[in-house]
């Protein structure tokens, strides 16, 4: 593997051939009302490390350029594809236009919320992630296909919203691996 050191991480600019070379995963994330920049940029870092399409910054988020996400994004914002929409329920309708069978998931605390690993996602999918206090807007969990969570069994009730992102991603990503290669478990 590969070791950068901070300043290296944050300089590389790939070659846009390698860029245009990646098969992208059907995988959108939509960021809706996402007021912290940290978060912001690290869900970039997350959408280039799961091949996503696309990430959709919608509300009030903030959008690149911004020395902040651009920093906790490690330069991933020049080269993930991302588009600006007023509104999380626009995106969900763009990812209707893009792929018309896309499942739309948002992660939320919620009484119709499923746990995250006892359900079956399927691609092409919009992961939908929240405000850091105020969560998914109610519009889009009511538009959702499906809201799932993930189980909290200490004090604190919640996780930060990259993590959150983080670990759907990475279940969808294992999931579909796991249809394609069933003996390589």
């Amino acid at each position: 593997m590969i070791q950068l050191n901070a300043k290296e991480l944050r300089t590389i600019e790939p070659d846009p051939a390698i860029v245009r070379s990646i098969t992208h995963n059907p995988i959108t994330i939509i960021l809706d009302n996402v007021l912290d920049t940290y978060n912001v940029g690290s869900i970039f870092r997350l959408a280039d490390a799961v091949a996503a399409e696309r990430v959709f910054l919608c509300g009030q988020t903030l959008t690149p350029p911004n020395s902040r996400i651009k920093k906790a994004s490690i330069n991933t914002t020049g080269w993930v594809q991302w588009e600006y929409k007023s509104t999380a329920l626009e995106a969900i309708e763009q990812c209707k236009v893009m792929h018309d069978t896309c499942q739309i998931i948002a992660v939320e605390q919620d009484k119709r919320s499923k746990p995250f690993d006892s359900v079956r996602y399927r691609l092409p999918v919009a992961i939908v992630v929240g405000n850091e206090t105020t969560g998914v807007s109610r519009e889009v969990l009511d538009k959702a296909d499906m809201i799932v969570e993930l189980p909290m069994w200490g004090i604190n009730k919640s996780l930060n919203v990259m993590v959150s992102c983080g670990i759907i991603l990475y279940e969808i990503i294992r999931s579909r691996h796991e249809e394609k290669n069933p003996a390589s478990l």
